[in-house]
């Protein structure tokens, strides 16, 4: 049994080097080396170093239940849904033609967040993806310095996304996305515009993707306060795999990648990776799982707790698509959901 594993796990090796010795592997790394210096010339007229709170930092939320499930990520560009947008520009592919997706999360407390994403393929254009994102607070008591209440006051924001992808050649594709962000609390507001690019390596029938992608190169016009607002900058990398003899998509990815030369230790090292696992064995139903070590942070020292783990499922009826996910915090646990469908194509 030992010599038969040892068997597979060269075989998924080998295969997995030889679907990268391709010329095609070449022009994706041309697109990264691009995407690099776009980054790397925006980030010189930005203070990346700055990690402090924001106006905007709902759009660090999961977009999808999918994405959650997976730790925070999403993994294969084969299926990818029209929320996929928002972790790379360029997932978004003919699978997503005329795909309508909802999700919904009940977040601590009163906060509810939600996403709306459709995908339309132009033809010689590409494929256009739209999408909305919001986060409201609910109401809120005002109170003075001496906790005196008068009334109360809300808070809330959205974003409105439009991204095209173009397929380059047979495995690559490539895209951007431009955000417009608007956060409001009571009589006060700040608006911003961001913008994403990525590329994608994807051989269909190996299951085998590459992505990066660099999301959220914003420019705030106004703020909350005195300071400027930053948007939450990620600069990002995913690899996964479907194996060739067991059900399962395997994906790594690399996060915040823009902070990596701030890491001091393994601990914080290990804060920037996100692992992800998907059983594949029933087409119809598929069981996910993610582990983030940076939400980790989350955990509760007095207690044993599965802070930063994630899990879900995804089961298709018909031509609906519903996905659940839990992400377990220190003290709670968020729930999401996703419906999505695909509208056939009008007949000629």
């Amino acid at each position: 049994m030992h010599s038969v594993g040892n068997l597979v796990f060269y075989e998924e090796l080998s295969g997995f080097v030889d679907e990268l010795s391709e010329e095609s592997l070449m022009n994706f790394l041309r697109i990264a080396v691009w995407l690099g210096a776009l980054v790397i010339v925006w980030s010189a007229g930005q203070d990346v170093h700055a990690q402090r709170l924001s106006s905007f930092d709902f759009l660090r939320i999961e977009s999808s239940a999918k994405a959650a499930a997976f730790g925070g990520t999403i993994l294969s560009a084969s299926s990818a849904p029209s929320h996929a947008m928002f972790y790379n520009p360029a997932l978004p592919g003919s699978s997503t033609d005329r795909h309508l997706s909802i999700s919904w999360l009940n977040h601590l407390s009163n906060l509810q967040a939600g996403t709306v994403t459709y995908g339309q393929n132009l033809e010689t254009l590409g494929l256009l993806s739209s999408g909305v994102r919001f986060f409201s607070w609910g109401q809120i008591d005002r109170a003075d310095e001496f906790g005196e209440t008068s009334g109360t006051f809300s808070s809330s924001s959205f974003a409105l996304s439009s991204g095209l992808s173009r397929t380059w050649n047979q495995r690559i594709r490539y895209g951007a996305n431009v955000h417009f962000i608007y956060t409001s609390i009571a009589e006060y507001n700040a608006f911003a515009v961001a913008l994403d690019v990525g590329g994608v390596y994807h051989v269909e029938d190996q299951g085998l993707t590459l992505a990066l992608g660099a999301t959220n190169m914003g420019l705030a016009f106004s703020s909350l306060g005195q300071t400027t607002d930053r948007v939450p900058f990620d600069v990002r990398f995913t690899a996964s795999k479907r194996l060739r003899y067991i059900p399962f998509l395997i994906g790594v990815t690399l996060h915040d990648l823009g902070h990596v030369h701030e890491v001091t230790s393994v601990e914080e090292g290990f804060g920037h990776t996100i692992v992800s696992l998907e059983f594949q064995a029933i087409p119809v139903f598929h069981v996910r799982m993610g582990y983030s070590h940076r939400k980790r942070g989350l955990k509760s020292d007095r207690r044993l707790d599965f802070a930063g783990t994630s899990m879900g499922f995804g089961l298709r009826l018909r031509r609906f698509h519903f996905d659940y996910s839990f992400s377990s915090w220190s003290f709670a646990g968020l729930h999401q959901f996703t419906i999505s469908t695909q509208f056939r194509k009008r007949d000629q």
